[in-house]
């Protein structure tokens, strides 16, 4: 099978020939200008004694990268050490009009790899490109270490920074016959997300045609095409910006699981994922 060109390495290289065009052109002007500051020969060919000089041409600045100006949150969903707070992880949170635990805990592997470290390194890919791009981009937490944040500071981190999207990174742990990802995006509840439902409904659009572009396959067992409306998740119905969650995988699953612990395969998904928002926020 060919080998799938990476839209990520398309944008990044486009970026790079933009920066060395500019380089060249500012190096071939830097040399004009040495030439024409020696002293002029005499003759026919010099500039004559009280002549102006002519002004030295200017390069135009490239142009800023494409997220420049926009902040971005990222959110590794859970956090690893969260079985041994259960105190913490239990309180009980607004999650959108309703009670609903800080945390869980997430999901595992078969071999045990936990969610957690599998979403915070992700994050970690997405936070390289993203970056590259000239987003500014914030995390919900700062390590793979400790437990929470609960699921309405995630969203209060995004609504505290001005995010034009708040994008929570999650994989799922269902029966192992059932694979593939799918992109939530909150349902309608007055007084919550009247604001930003139709914004993240496009993000999931956004993200759902990205990660199909790339390779990977819709969910097989929830959700419609990859999409799926929830109004049960504090995280999105606390936002005030817009806000999905993607479940990239199912970890009981050993295809994705596979897919999901391998670096290669977390930066197809990533790659994915910067295209997505780069064409989220540009519409």
């Amino acid at each position: 099978m060919p080998r799938r060109r990476s839209p990520w390495r398309l944008v990044l290289a486009l970026l790079v020939l933009a920066a060395v065009g500019a380089g060249v052109a500012a190096a071939v002007a830097g040399r004009s200008g040495e030439t024409g500051s020696a002293s002029a020969p005499d003759g026919p060919t010099g500039t004559a004694p009280g002549t102006p000089s002519a002004s030295p041409s200017t390069t135009p600045a490239p142009p800023p990268p494409p997220l420049a100006g926009r902040t971005v949150v990222l959110d590794p969903g859970h956090n690893r050490d969260n079985g041994r707070h259960p105190g913490q992880i239990n309180r009980q949170v607004d999650a959108g009009g309703f009670a609903k635990a800080c945390n869980t805990t997430g999901t595992a592997t078969n071999s045990g790899v936990p969610e957690a470290t599998v979403n915070w390194e992700l994050a970690q890919e997405v936070r390289v490109r993203l970056e590259a791009l000239g987003a500014r981009v914030v995390l919900t937490r700062q390590e793979d270490a400790g437990w929470g944040p609960c699921i309405d500071e995630r969203a209060a981190v995004a609504n505290r920074e001005g995010a034009a999207l708040l994008l929570s990174l999650h994989a799922d742990g269902v029966a192992p016959g059932a694979h593939g990802f799918h992109v939530i995006h909150p349902g309608l509840r007055p007084g919550w997300t009247d604001d930003i439902v139709v914004a993240s409904g496009q993000a999931a659009v956004a993200v759902r045609d990205a990660l199909v572009a790339g390779g990977l396959t819709p969910a097989t067992y929830t959700g419609s095409e990859g999409l799926d409306e929830r109004s049960d998740l504090g995280t999105l119905n606390n936002a005030d910006v817009p806000a999905v969650m993607l479940e990239a995988g199912n970890l009981r699953h050993a295809g994705d699981a596979a897919l999901l612990t391998d670096p290669a395969g977390r930066a197809r998904i990533a790659d994915a994922l910067a295209v997505a928002v780069s064409r989220f926020l540009a519409g």
